[in-house]
């Protein structure tokens, strides 16, 4: 079974290969949303981008993004300067081992915004 490990929570759970990453890290009480996101979010649709997470290893072990995924993540400016690993945690499906940095700030005003 792949093994998630979550950075920012010092946390390693197994999930079964194809699982859902958003529900498996809310049943193992990982906290994906910030702030008021917690109560107001999409609940899996892809819709508010409040989920995202950076996969910094086992990239190569995350299903391939689909349409809305792609768009949302381009229309909230929130994957500049990491088109790659940059995901919905809510529309990724593990397949393998990787590690997981949750709620990954946002950098407007980075080297990439503006090229």
């Amino acid at each position: 079974m792949p093994v998630v490990k979550f950075v920012n929570e010092k946390k390693e759970i197994e999930v079964p290969e194809g699982a859902n990453l958003r529900q498996e890290a809310l049943k193992a009480g990982v906290n994906l949303y910030p702030g008021i996101h917690k109560y107001l979010n999409c609940r899996g649709f892809a819709q508010c981008a409040s989920c995202r997470v950076l996969i910094t290893q086992g990239q190569e072990n995350a299903g391939s993004k689909g349409i809305l995924e792609k768009a949302r993540l381009v229309c909230s400016f929130a994957y500049i300067g990491h088109e790659q690993t940059m995901r919905l945690a809510c529309q990724t499906q593990v397949l393998g081992d990787m590690t997981v940095e949750t709620q990954p700030p946002l950098n407007l005003f980075g080297d990439n915004f503006f090229s």
